[in-house]
């Protein structure tokens, strides 16, 4: 007889983002969401992180399906990349139903996905494991909690979440069932932890509506806000906003075009009459009569915002008659990314408001004394802390011995370890296969360590290019070697160095010549480790080393 529980994090632990969770007893699995992340400033030309399923892909029959807690990125970007791999169904709210058959049909999947829709309150059973939807608050509607019930026990995974007792829209943090489960006993809490270092509550939206008054209240500019296009409340406030002022709002985007189309729908939204109008119309317009709403406001690339500041884009040009709000906190990593578009707004002589203090942006994320609250109500036997860097999972864990977990029930795990639990002790020893999976643009393929390798080593220390004249007929050296270097040294202020290069790959092919060695690919590999190692010993730099044998 079974008398284990597993629980395998194969994302979001000791990182931001990339989140998935699998709950495996006997022979049934579920996964709880399924994020990407965002890549490292060394990752590069990498465009998203997903998460390694590798141990769901051998463990694929077991799989009883996937369950999104809401609809962000972080927690449902992956989808599209894992659904290729797993014919599995998906349940879900809503909204982030929406979202995610967007993302579906844009891989050309949607029609090959069970998706099946459920509201806070639900509770529905996937092979042993009866799972219930909670609600919660978040900076994206519908979001949900899971209380999941296991054989030996209630599991309560929180998903993202804040205590918001003025929420725009649907009502505070279902609390009271938090507390009910509570009472009815708890094996394990896993709790989000991204926002447990900051003390006291986390601010209500309503108080960015507050702020966004004030910045429109006798402004003669034409206003551009740029904020995260989930964020539907924070979409609705700045409409509000705009309407009371008598002012036109259009939408620049497509993620966020896609957010406020469904949201709309859905009814998660409620446009007032004659606001809404086509970005092509601004132009016809007085600028304190418009306000345009942006994504990039994390400084993507190829966002509108980006494009704005960057004069990229094709119907929105900066100048000194704009004010730009820029109503959220960056990711961390995209620190620098912001700043690049903030400076060059401000030299485009715009108008820049993105303090802080001004309070443009409050979190979705619980601060202590919303975890402590939840802590308190489901008083768990066992606590594991969840979505954060690692120094965020030991801060929760602090705070889980402080509201009563014993301290050998409280366990800080990685991505890969699993979590064993029996009716009696927690476990996290074993491991399975996780990590980091990279793709890479435009055709959505992978990168594997070799490809980041040789990408680190062309940026930090260049290439050389050593191209090698043989004789087509008796496959004889015709000419000294051409030696051409990209961020490497400019040729021509190290004539010596280039020198000495040619005589060292004279000799190396000479040497093979002495041995009657006339295969290219021996010649070449001798020709790179003997530039590789006269470099190395010269400049302590390793640039990549490309011999080229030329027939002629």
């Amino acid at each position: 007889m079974v008398s284990k529980l597993k629980i395998i994090p194969l994302g979001g632990l000791g990182e931001i983002g990339k989140n998935m969770t699998a709950y495996e007893y006997g022979n049934d699995i579920i996964v709880v969401d399924c994020g990407m992340g965002f890549p490292d400033e060394d990752m590069y030309g990498v465009d998203i992180v997903l998460p390694d399923i590798s141990y769901l892909k051998s463990n694929a029959s077991k799989i009883r399906g996937i369950i999104l807690t809401h609809g962000h990125e972080d927690h449902i970007g992956a989808v599209p990349y894992v659904l290729k791999e797993l014919d599995v169904p998906i349940y879900t709210t809503a909204l982030t139903a929406a979202l995610v058959e967007l993302k579906l049909e844009e891989h050309d999947l949607l029609y090959n996905t069970q998706i099946f829709t459920k509201k806070a309150g639900s509770v529905f059973r996937l092979g042993c494991f009866t799972v219930e939807f909670i609600h919660v608050n978040h900076s994206i509607p519908d979001s949900v909690a899971l209380a999941i019930k296991t054989p030996l026990g209630t599991i309560i995974h929180t998903g993202d979440f804040k205590i918001d007792v003025t929420p725009i829209s649907g009502g505070m943090i279902d609390l009271t069932r938090f507390g009910q489960l509570g009472n009815e006993g708890v094996l394990a809490l896993l709790s989000d932890s991204t926002n447990v270092e900051k003390p006291g509550y986390s601010d209500s939206e309503r108080k960015v509506g507050v702020s966004f008054d004030k910045l429109f209240s006798g402004c003669d500019k034409r206003i551009i806000i740029t904020t995260f296009a989930s964020n539907v409340h924070r979409l609705q406030q700045i409409i509000d906003v705009a309407a009371r002022y008598g002012r036109k709002v259009a939408i620049t985007g497509r993620s966020m075009e896609n957010v406020l189309r469904v949201a709309i729908v859905l009814g998660y939204m409620d446009i007032p009459e004659n606001v809404m109008v086509d970005l092509e119309q601004i132009n016809k317009l007085p600028k304190d009569k418009i306000v345009i709403i942006s994504t990039g406001s994390q400084g993507e690339s190829m966002s509108a915002l980006y494009r704005m500041a960057f004069s990229e884009h094709k119907q929105v040009h900066i100048d000194a008659g704009d004010r730009v709000i820029i109503s959220a906190s960056a990711i961390p990593g995209n620190e620098n990314t912001i700043s690049r578009v903030i400076d060059e707004l401000f030299h485009k002589g715009a108008e820049v408001i993105y303090d802080r203090h001004t309070d443009l942006h409050v979190s979705g994320h619980a601060c202590q004394e919303e975890q402590k609250m939840i802590l308190g109500l489901v008083r768990p036997r066992y606590f594991i802390p969840v979505h954060g860097e690692h120094r965020m999972l030991v801060k929760h864990a602090e705070l889980g011995r402080m509201m009563g977990v014993q301290p050998k029930n409280v366990v800080i795990a990685e991505n890969g370890k699993v979590i064993e639990i029996t009716k009696k002790s927690i476990s996290c020893e074993a491991t399975v296969p996780s990590g980091a999976v990279l793709v890479d643009g435009s055709g959505g393929g992978t990168v594997g360590s070799v490809v980041m390798r040789d990408r680190h080593r062309l940026a930090e220390d260049g290439m050389v290019v050593i191209v090698i004249p043989f004789s087509a007929y008796d496959h004889k050296l015709l000419a000294d070697p051409e030696i051409v270097t990209r961020g490497f040294i400019y040729v021509k202020e190290a004539e010596e160095l280039m020198e000495e290069l040619k005589r060292v790959t004279l000799e190396s092919v000479a040497a093979c010549e002495a041995q009657h060695i006339n295969d290219y690919t021996t010649i070449k590999t001798r020709v790179k480790n003997n530039v590789s190692g006269y470099l190395y010993k010269e400049t302590r730099r390793s640039p990549m080393i490309l011999p080229v044998i030329t027939e002629i």
